[in-house]
This record gives structure tokens, C-alpha cells and sequence, in this order.
């Protein structure tokens, strides 16, 4: 199983009831594959934050639940995460967090522990996709038993990594019965600071704890009478580490001195001073932070670790080698492949909204999502890119800081999962400080970067069941916008017009450039575009979108079109100014 499936078998077998999750890599797929399981209720939601809420809601009601996001959802979900540290849980609460070391999906590169430690909320980490079925369960058995929420740290590599995996029967604990306590669940002042007096006496116990036979299975203590020479000495070398640091270790020194961390907070304090006092010279291998090594030093304790080791991307067995062993590894040099940079695919919708900017020259507040794409070249339109929400409250910004006119050559441009995400509440912004600016909600009917989730526009759950959809007009005139346009996205000479008149006006404007994303299965492509060469001109206007399905032929200068790639959108088709290229529909 992949890790994110096995983290799904493992919340299955676990008694798990409610999963709430917003997509996002390397996280999706734990959502996608517990749905499939009989007794378990899970969905999307529109943002982590929800998510967050949701899972809670079932724990305070006494059954288990969980919620699943990346590394930057957590940044959204935090509001709540902070808090239910204080409440507890009743029924196990866990968050699935999935860390991006490398940025292979990325914003930033950004370590949970370090929020996990603010929060007070213990954390285990899998190193492979059996501990990440096995741990999964213990941290339900552990949020319960301490009275906390717990998080599931995994990365990339362990979360889209298979392994082999062993099944268990599902067992479900009898719900626990619900007492009303607003001492404990509602967070006013002055039950909170009862409650972070808990939260300290909590960390204080999971730490001793974690030094005993009870956290036997999760922090483990191997031990070798092997030497190995560092610096011209035999010396007894000992590793801390987790997650999947810990089999980069194991391949490089497969008999040394290790303890591997499957709860890295809080630290185990007296197991971690009793290894060290084993070996002669301790290093600690984490990715990112140096969460575990700041805190072995400040015990006073001397290693090695983010002196020799990078802050930034993922390790490997290579790095051990080199960084410790100072191994001279003889590798073959990379073959020199061309460099092939993420692009929009043909007929991508987004492709013609941006073609339509560029040729406007307008600039464009960007958002996360395969829109951000429209940064590179050729379309070079995307101008800024922060986070989930942020392209509509910078625009808001902009205008606010630079005047009306300016902001009339700019535009903020926004998916509609994204904008359903965190959209509403910035352009709700918008509307309420009588902003002027324009907003392009470029609707393609899906979650597209994260690999085609439905959301609450889309109609469907994600169970598959048929539900009702958002509409996003609507949404937007109840925020008070009079000016609310839908266009189809390959209407070019009407997304111009539209464009042109929105940016014009004094008025808060949305335009939603609407058609499906071209990869869904529902997609039904017009037909293969073709070029006839008698009529084209060699002029280079098709190829201004930079459609990856044409290319200008090196020998004759004429522009040919892949059909093995068209989608027929027939962007290509308008651009030409001299009827150059027609449309073969599909039979």
C-alpha cells in the first residue's frame, strides 16, 4: 500500500467514524481510499479549517475522528488545533499532516513539529507504510487515553511510497456517551487557564511516558557493539531519528547505535540521555527543523546535526554517506535531459483566460493551484502568488495602497475550489471596503492540481453521491457585487470584451471564466484542431498560448498541431488571423 492508503486502513481498523479533509498533496489520497470502507463517513470539506472543526465536533460526541490536510493546510486549520490542545478529546482525535520536504507541491517548506510543539500536541511519525497503518490506531488509543488531540506527521516520500502492509479485522470502541462540560469544552477565558495547566501537566506525563515499556513500540533503542571510523577513530556512533530518515540510516549503517523516535513530541527525555551515554559520538538525522536537535542540546547534551546537515529539502542514503562517512561517491554524472518545467495542458481553460491578459497587457494577482502555472513563459501573467485566498485581499491591497486606477491594469485570478477555500471571506473583504478591483474565478468544475477532487460547486461529494452545488453567482451578488459576469473561457472575443468593460469601472467586478478542466472523465473533447499549410502565414500567433499540442515545424516554418495531444478547444483555431487552422469534429 501507498502510506496515505495505509494510513486509511489503519483509522478503518482503528473504529474511525468521521473524516472531514481538504485536498491537498501528498495528503489526497488517505481521503480518497477511507471512503471506500463500510461504517466510515468521510468528505471534503471547503477548507482545513472546517475540517478541523468537523473532526472535533464527532470527538467531543464520543466517537473517533480524524482530519487530513498537507503542511500548509495546517496553517489554516491552526485556529481550531491551538484550542482543542486545551479541550481534549473524547473520542481520539488525530490530524494527518503531511510535511513536503523538497517543496514537490509546495508554497513553503515548512515542519509541523514546530507547530505541534506551540500547540502542545504530541506528534508520531511513520517511517514506512506498515507504521503508518500501526500508528494511525495508536494515535487514537493515545488521544484517548491522554485526553489530546495527536498528530500523524508524514512526508512525501513515506505518504507516496509503497509497502507491504499487514491487514487487521476493524474493531469499533462503544461511543462514548456525552456529558455536557463547559468547563472543559468551552474555551472562555477563564476555563482555558485550568485547561492550560492540563495541557502542562500532559506534556509532562507523555514525556515521562515516553521513556518507558508503555512507548516501547514506538521509540525504539537498538544497540551494537560495532565501531566505525570517523576522523581516523573507532568510535561507537549512535543516530536518533524518525519517519523516513530512519531508512536512510539503516541502509547506510545498518548495525550501529540507533534510536528511532516514532513519538517526536514530546521528546523522551531520559530514554534520548541514556542512548547518548552509549556511544562516543551521537548524530541526530531529521529533515527540515532541528526540532529534536535543539532540544537534545539545550539537555546539554553534544551531537551533531543541522552543522553538517542542510535545513531545506529531503536527505537521502547518499547524503549520509557523503556528509558522514565523507565518502567520495563516484557517481555517474546525470544524463543531460532537456528540462521539462510544469505546464498547463492542452486545452487548458486557464490557457485562454491568460492569453486574453496578456494580449490586454494586465497583470494578475495569483492563487495556489495549476493556475499558478500562468507565471511562465510564454503567458508570463502571474505576477504574485502567497497563499490559498491571498490573490483577492493582495489585489484588495493594491488598490488600497496605489489608487483605483492602477489597479485597472490588474485582475486577481483564483480557481473555484480555491476561491470556495478562502475566497469568499477576501472578496466578502472587498465588497465590504468598497473595493473596485476585478476578480477572475477561473472555474474549471474541479479541485485540478491535487488531482480532480470534487468541492462543494462541483455537485458531487466525496462519496460520489449527487449533492447540491454552490453557485458561485449567486454567492457573489448575495455579497452585494452587482457586477457578476460568466463566460465561456474559450470565447475569446467575448472574454476580451468582458475583461475590457469589468476593469474599466469603479465597481467591484467578477468575471467567472468558466469551462470543465480537459483531464476530467466527464471532458468531452470538440475535436483535433489541424493547420492547413496552404493558408497559414508562418506568423507564430498560435503559438503566442504556448499550447503544448503545436509546434512550428524546423524544416518548413509552418505550424503543425499533435493531434495525439489536441483537445480541440480551439483556442489555436481564434488566434489564427488567417483562418489558417480548423476544427475535425469527433464523430
Amino acid at each position: 500500500m501507498l502510506g496515505n492508503e495505509a494510513i486509511a486502513r489503519g483509522a478503518y481498523e482503528a473504529g474511525v467514524k468521521v473524516s472531514s479533509a481538504y485536498p491537498g498533496t501528498p495528503s489526497t489520497e488517505m481521503s480518497e481510499n477511507l471512503v471506500k470502507y463500510e461504517g466510515v463517513y468521510a468528505e471534503w470539506a471547503p477548507n482545513e479549517k472546517v475540517a478541523a472543526e468537523v473532526a472535533m465536533g464527532a470527538s467531543i460526541a464520543g466517537v473517533r475522528a480524524m482530519c487530513a490536510m498537507k503542511c500548509v493546510g495546517l496553517n489554516v486549520a491552526s485556529d481550531p488545533l491551538y484550542t482543542a490542545s486545551y479541550i481534549g478529546a473524547k473520542g481520539g482525535l488525530v490530524y494527518l499532516v503531511a510535511d513536503d520536504p523538497g517543496l514537490y507541491s509546495s508554497q513553503n517548506e515548512q515542519d509541523t513539529r514546530r507547530i505541534a510543539i506551540s500547540a502542545h500536541v504530541p506528534v508520531l511519525e511513520p517511517s514506512d507504510s506498515e507504521e503508518a497503518r500501526v500508528m494511525t490506531k495508536r494515535a487514537f488509543e493515545i488521544s484517548e487515553e491522554y485526553d489530546t488531540p495527536v498528530i500523524l506527521r508524514t512526508t512525501t516520500r513515506v505518504a507516496h511510497s509503497q509497502g507491504l502492509v499487514h491487514l487487521e479485522e476493524r474493531v469499533v470502541p462503544e461511543d462514548k456517551e456525552y456529558e455536557r462540560n463547559p468547563g472543559k469544552n468551552v474555551m472562555v477565558p477563564a476555563n482555558a487557564k485550568m485547561r492550560h495547566k492540563f495541557v502542562i501537566e500532559r506534556d509532562k506525563k507523555l514525556a515521562e511516558d515516553g521513556s518507558t515499556a508503555k512507548f516501547a513500540d514506538l521509540n525504539k533503542a537498538i544497540y551494537s557493539d560495532e565501531k566505525i571510523n570517523l576522523d581516523g577513530e573507532d568510535l561507537k556512533v549512535g543516530f536518533i531519528t524518525s519517519g523516513i530518515p530512519y531508512q536512510y540510516v539503516m541502509e547506510v549503517f545498518p548495525n550501529a547505535n540507533i534510536l528511532k523516535l516514532g513519538m517526536v513530541s514530546p521528546l523522551p527525555k531520559k530514554l534520548i540521555e541514556e542512548f547518548a551515554s552509549k556511544v562516543d559520538r551521537l548524530y541526530i538525522i531529521e529533515e527540515l527543523e532541528p526540532v529534536i536537535e535543539e532540544q537534545v542540546r539545550s539537555w546539554g547534551i553534544p551531537c551533531f546535526g543541522k552543522d553538517i546537515f542542510p535545513l531545506d529539502g529531503e536527505y537521502s542514503a547518499n547524503m549520509l554517506r557523503e556528509k558522514i562517512l565523507k565518502a567520495d561517491l563516484e557517481l555517474s554524472a546525470p544524463n543531460n535531459v532537456p528540462v521539462r518545467p510544469p505546464i498547463l495542458c492542452p486545452g487548458c481553460p486557464h490557457r485562454a483566460t491568460y492569453s486574453v491578459l496578456k494580449k490586454l497587457h494586465i497583470h494578475a494577482s495569483g492563487d495556489i493551484g495549476c493556475y499558478t502555472l500562468g507565471v511562465a513563459a510564454p503567458l508570463s501573467v502571474v505576477d504574485t502568488t502567497l497563499c490559498m485566498g491571498g490573490s483577492i485581499s493582495m489585489l484588495h491591497g493594491m488598490e488600497k495602497g496605489k489608487g483605483k486606477e492602477w489597479v485597472k491594469n490588474w485582475v486577481a485570478v483564483i480557481g473555484d475550489s480555491t476561491f470556495l477555500h478562502t475566497g469568499v471571506n477576501s472578496l466578502m473583504n472587498m465588497s465590504y471596503n468598497q473595493a473596485t478591483g476585478t476578480v477572475i474565478i477561473l472555474d474549471n468544475s474541479t479541485t485540478g492540481m491535487t488531482g480532480h477532487q470534487d468541492h462543494p460547486a462541483t455537485g458531487k461529494m466525496l462519496n460520489g453521491e449527487t449533492t447540491l452545488a454552490i453557485d458561485l453567482v449567486k454567492l457573489c451578488e448575495g455579497m452585494g457585487i452587482k457586477n457578476v459576469k460568466v463566460v465561456d473561457a474559450f470565447d475569446i472575443k467575448k472574454l476580451e470584451e468582458t475583461i475590457k468593460e469589468e476593469v474599466a469601472k469603479d465597481e467591484l467586478s467578477v468575471i467567472i471564466s468558466q469551462s470543465p478542466c480537459a483531464l476530467l472523465k466527464s471532458y468531452k473533447a470538440k475535436g483535433k484542431c489541424y493547420v492547413d499549410p496552404e493558408k497559414c502565414k508562418k506568423c507564430g500567433k498560435c503559438l503566442i498560448p504556448g499550447c503544448p499540442a503545436i509546434k512550428k515545424d524546423k524544416e518548413t516554418g509552418f505550424s503543425i498541431i499533435d493531434e495525439t495531444m489536441c483537445n480541440g478547444c480551439g483556442l489555436c483555431q481564434q488566434n489564427c488571423p488567417f483562418g489558417a487552422i480548423s476544427l475535425k469534429a469527433n464523430e
